[in-house]
């Protein structure tokens, strides 16, 4: 019984130790992020890093979250502390955070001097690839202290990922247009993830050469390019109705070969585990429009 206690004793003492030890990482900017003890209070301001931190095993430290972090359904439970396009200071102040995970691409390239301004330890979040989606999923594991189910995680993401690479990645290359939206007519370019996913399964971004991340275009410039397929994801689980509008153009060979689709946007959009679902649809989409293709006579 002597025997039993003692090492009871020093499993708990080993785990507090664990627990009050410094952790650090290195950041999307390469800045050192380095915490005294792993977080315990964490505010994230978007959706992606929300559900990240989740993935992590980390979902309950979080103290504060912006608007349509949504999944998972416990999210909907996070205090908000505004829009991703806004966030309330105040707020963030109030909520007595040691951590603050940021999205460097959206407000929170303006907000890190503020944040830093008033002593709080911030991690910049910019995954702009599918490989850094297990990198941010890792950091977060080791900043709130749930390093081994962050790892066991992201090596899950990675062979699954690679597993959809074999399987799709030589195939038969398909020129294809993400269509973000219609009025105006905007695509993403080869620095999106999107553009990541589309090579996964085999394919090339048919804009991957535009000059921003997500540029309008026009009819014409599609007209000249002529992809293979046509892919959306609008707002919301349905189709989009206009992704319809393209039948006004019927020599193009993504409109003449059918080969126009859509998938939900919240499985190709986000930087979480979850893009993987959207990319195995998009990789089975190629693959059925490559066998569907025309065959061009010798």
């Amino acid at each position: 019984m002597v025997i039993v206690r003692t090492i009871a004793a020093a499993l708990l003492l080993a785990l507090a130790v664990i627990s009050h030890a410094e952790v650090s990482v290195t950041d999307y900017l390469g800045r050192q992020v380095t915490l005294a003890k792993p977080a315990q209070r964490v505010i994230a301001l978007a959706p992606h890093i929300v559900e990240n931190l989740y993935s992590a095993g980390a979902g309950e430290t979080l103290v504060g979250a912006v608007e349509y972090c949504d999944y998972p359904p416990e999210a909907k439970k996070i205090p908000r502390v505004g829009a991703i396009s806004a966030y309330s200071l105040e707020a963030i102040v109030a909520a007595k955070p040691d951590l603050i995970v940021l999205w460097h691409s959206g407000l929170g390239a303006r907000s890190l001097a503020k944040f830093l301004e008033l002593g709080l330890t911030v991690y910049a979040d910019d995954p702009k690839t599918l490989d850094d989606i297990p990198r941010s999923i890792r950091d977060f594991g080791v900043l709130t202290g749930r390093h081994e189910h962050a790892e066991s995680v992201a090596a899950e993401f990675e062979r699954r990922q690679q597993q959809l690479r074999t399987t799709y990645g030589g195939q038969t290359t398909l020129s294809v247009l993400y269509q973000v939206w219609h009025q105006p007519l905007q695509t993403v370019n080869g620095d999106h993830v999107i553009s990541d996913l589309i090579r996964l399964c085999g394919g090339v971004n048919a804009f991957a050469d535009a000059a921003t991340i997500a540029p309008k275009i026009s009819i014409e410039s599609v007209i000249a390019r002529n992809p293979d397929v046509i892919l959306a994801s609008g707002i919301a689980e349905e189709r989009p109705a206009w992704l319809d509008d393209w039948n006004k153009y019927p020599h193009l060979a993504a409109v003449k070969n059918h080969h126009i689709y859509s998938v939900p946007p919240d499985l190709i959009q986000r930087h979480t585990p979850r893009i993987l679902e959207g990319a195995h649809r998009v990789c089975e989409l190629l693959a059925g429009a490559r066998q569907m293709a025309p065959k061009t006579s010798l």
